[in-house]
């Protein structure tokens, strides 16, 4: 009881407590590393912050420290708590960045909340705990105190002696409170210091870690290992640095003994992808701004990978490119549901280890990179946030320098995103809303998502009757919620009424039947037009159903959506055409390869370097898929970023080499496809080069890619 009257240290243990139980719940609740090296490292934070408190609020009376107490752990349970269900719903962590989804958030915001597992609130047992022992102790310890004051004095007999007592009480306070003030400043001196080595001292690091902890501290890039490094509540304070005093200061290792250039010759045949950049090379020599210098020296040193056997296959054909809502991999389990789906798998080029992983926007992002095969910013909405961006290099505008009609379709509003800006931006001739195609929206429920099936009867007029076009299509029927009843939702229900499902994985199935039905309308408008066999038709979904319980999700889903490898986020990837010979491909791919890829086979002008994505028919294709945690997965392992640990999928295995170099290789791209966007890298080179980008014209050249 004595030591509890020190007010200062009493303050530090309630705080350090405090933090330390919530950081220690959370870890174990997130199936986090425990006891390793970020556990000191959240300690010693813990420590500075709670030591450097306590000598603040010393200065204060006891009802202002207590109220300070209350809201300080209120708002920690609270922030870690809603954390921890935002990781569940969108697989990563809610940044300063990630506001401009608030609106996504608050228009799902039961689904959100029903989404948050039980044990989450166990860190609110240091917020229940204080107020129950502050009930309990606060008034015995001030009792305690006053009394051992009242019983000092009382001994003392004559009234001057009983003053200079009580004014000897008051100076050694004094001195006890000046004494223990200098204590505490040390402690959060000497915590610092060693929180700011722990970040530096090489055995205190993972060394299959895929950021390092110093670039972190700078700029906690990827969420997920941040907060396993550093503790949730200390990635508050990070988040915050980093709006404030933003840092791109990233390492980053550039390959500067490439073979660009140098011929490629297979059995015969010139595979070479010849590239004049001697204009481009000039720029870089002669740029002084650090970022742009250091964006001109990636790019430039990236390898130009060749031409292939596939290349050109498609040349002068159309293009539909679909991207499917909420499209998972279940549409290919049950064919006798979705029998144009089942045709387009089994006729089509199918890549069977196909996933678009999640990320703080992952519609609009994954739709951004499937346009642009650039690696978005995990902890916003890049989209939104980058619409004025222009890209000379996007699928858009690859298609408009060859003068195809080029237009992209949403059957929804710009309500979450701002296609309206940013599809002309990316080199969309003309973009089409739902209000653009008089599509209605069907009633029930608390969003009245469109019909998919009406969105391809009111789009493919726009351009079927075009020479030569090329379209995007964003479709939206299989949006959640599925936890109300919705048109969508339930107008197919009878289909799966002798499955033993719970009723919101039955209302996503019959979601995904009016995509079915879309593409089914699709081929045969195609057909009846004449336009089938010239046209390829390109789809992959943006992500999983993260709105349906991922146990829900595996009562329909037949594979495994609950190991923790990354096959929650399997989703179709196939490219069809009726002349085509059907193959189905194992080599793991994304989003990210659709640009790319398209552009090899269409044979049309395009630097590979420009691309965080590969062609899948190159010959050096790495057979890799990154997550937007920095996670990756192959035919040998997955890569879990946020605990830096290797999990091999059979008995082949990696060196810690070879770790390394996958995981170099994927952080460099995605903090040089970051810098590209925040820095509008694209219309740079546009305008440095004089390469004549316009977005909303046909007729584009390009100064740095001569074939």
């Amino acid at each position: 009881m004595k030591l509890l009257t020190n007010k200062i240290l009493k303050t530090f243990l309630i705080l350090f407590s405090i933090i330390m139980v919530i950081e220690i719940i959370f870890k174990f609740v997130m199936n986090m590393p425990v006891f390793d090296w970020s556990l000191f490292r959240i300690a010693m934070s813990a420590a500075g912050f709670s030591a450097l408190m306590a000598v603040i609020l010393s200065f204060a009376n006891n009802i202002v420290r207590n109220i300070f107490i209350i809201i300080t752990t209120i708002y920690l349970t609270v922030y870690a708590i809603v954390q921890a269900g935002f990781n569940n719903y969108l697989g990563t962590f809610m940044s300063i960045a990630t506001s401009s989804q608030a609106g996504a958030i608050g228009d799902f915001v039961g689904d959100f909340f029903a989404s948050f597992k039980p044990v989450y609130y166990l860190m609110a047992i240091p917020l229940v705990l204080f107020i129950v022992l502050f009930i309990i102790f606060e008034k015995r310890i001030n009792t305690y105190e006053a009394n051992l004051e009242v019983s000092f004095i009382d001994k003392i007999k004559g009234k001057k002696k009983k003053e200079a007592a009580i004014e000897e009480q008051k100076q050694e306070k004094k001195k006890k409170l000046f004494k223990n003030r200098l204590i505490f400043g040390g402690v959060f001196v000497g915590t610092t210091i060693l929180y700011i080595a722990s970040i530096f001292i090489p055995f205190m690091q993972n060394e299959l870690q895929m950021v390092s902890n110093k670039d972190l501290f700078n700029n906690p890039s990827m969420p997920n290992i941040t907060v396993s490094q550093f503790g949730i509540e200390n990635f508050a304070f990070l988040d915050v640095k980093a709006l404030i005093l933003p840092s791109s200061d990233e390492e980053i290792e550039i390959n500067m003994s490439n073979n660009n250039n140098k011929p490629v010759v297979i059995e015969g045949v010139d595979y070479t992808r010849y590239i004049d950049d001697s204009a481009w090379k000039a720029l870089a020599e002669e740029e002084t701004v650090p970022d742009y210098k250091k964006l001109n020296n990636y790019f430039l040193n990236k390898e130009i990978t060749p031409k292939n056997e596939k290349t050109g296959i498609f040349k002068g054909k159309n293009l539909i490119i679909v991207m499917i809502e909420t499209g998972s991999s279940v549409l290919f389990d049950y064919p006798e549901y979705y029998p144009n789906m089942a045709k387009l798998y089994n006729e089509g080029w199918t890549w069977t280890n196909s996933f678009s992983p999640r990320n703080a926007c992952s519609t609009g992002n994954n739709e951004m990179s499937g346009i642009t095969s650039l690696y978005t910013i995990n902890r916003n909405c890049t989209a939104n946030i980058y619409k004025d961006n222009k890209y000379f290099e996007s699928i858009f505008n690859l298609f408009n320098k060859e003068n195809y009609n080029v237009t992209s379709y949403h059957d929804y509003t710009d309500q979450y995103y701002y296609r309206k800006e940013y599809h002309p931006n990316m080199g969309s001739q003309k973009f089409y809303g739902i209000d653009d195609l008089k599509i209605k929206r069907l009633g029930g429920g608390t969003q009245p998502w469109p019909s998919d099936v009406e969105f391809v009867e009111k789009a493919l007029p726009k351009f079927i009757d075009e020479e030569k076009f090329m379209a995007w299509m964003t479709t939206v029927s299989a949006h959640m919620k599925y936890s109300y009843s919705s048109v969508t939702g339930d107008t197919y229900l009878n289909l799966f009424k002798d499955k033993d499902w719970n009723i919101q994985t039955k209302r996503y199935m019959s979601k995904l039947k009016y995509v079915d039905l879309a593409f089914g309308e699709m081929l045969k408008e195609l057909e009846d037009a004449g336009r089938l066999d010239d046209t390829v038709i390109m789809f992959y979904g943006d992500h999983e159903p993260y709105g349906l319980d991922v146990n829900l999700f595996q009562q329909a889903a037949k594979y495994n959506v609950t190991n923790g490898y990354g096959d929650v986020d399997r989703t179709p990837f196939i490219i069809y055409n009726p002349k085509l010979t059907p193959e189905k491909f194992d080599s793991y791919t994304s989003y990210m390869n659709i640009v790319p890829t398209l552009a090899n086979l269409f044979d049309l002008d395009y630097d590979p370097r420009l691309y965080g994505g590969q062609d899948l028919f190159s010959s050096n294709y790495k057979n890799v898929v990154a997550f937007a945690d920095g996670s990756w997965r192959t035919d040998i392992a997955y890569y879990d970023a946020t605990s830096g640990k290797i999990n091999y999928l059979g008995d082949a295995t990696y060196t810690a080499d070879e770790i390394k170099n996958i995981n170099t290789r994927i952080k460099n791209e995605i903090a040089m496809d970051n810098l590209a966007i925040k820095r509008d890298y694209f219309e740079y080179l546009n305008q440095k080069l004089n390469i004549g980008f316009k977005p909303k014209t046909i007729n584009i050249s390009n100064k740095i890619n001569k074939n």
